[in-house]
């Protein structure tokens, strides 16, 4: 199964440097939000519109050593411009990212109107 984690690409950077990837969510929420393939573009037009330099992680989870949690969204409070519907499980995971289920590293970029769609090699 591969599933996806929407990030910048200096928290990237720095987890590479680190050699383990947490965003804050895991500190402030106790798990890193993750989307399947059908979520994702939803998410990013969700949380995400109009922000520049972000990269799409696409994660084996099968190489995944964190645990994964199939929940009901948990909207965070940076002010979504769209509600994500309540009925879709997320996976959710329960420690960091190993870097070695990252298998795809793609840039994530806003057409002019400020919205996400799947980047080609996706498609």
């Amino acid at each position: 199964m591969i599933l996806y984690h929407i990030t910048t690409r200096a928290e990237w950077q720095a987890a590479q440097r680190a050699r383990s990837y947490a965003s804050a969510t895991l500190t402030d929420a106790g798990f890193i939000h993750a989307s399947t393939r059908e979520q994702v573009i939803e998410v990013a037009n969700a949380f995400y519109r109009g922000q520049q330099d972000l990269v799409l992680l696409v994660m084996d989870a099968d190489l995944l050593r964190s645990e994964i949690r199939w929940e009901p969204p948990d909207h965070p409070t940076s002010g979504a411009s769209a509600p994500l519907p309540e009925q879709d499980l997320f996976p959710h995971l329960y420690g960091p990212i190993n870097l070695d289920c990252v298998v795809q590293v793609l840039d994530l970029m806003p057409d002019a109107g400020g919205l996400f769609d799947l980047p080609d090699a996706l498609r």
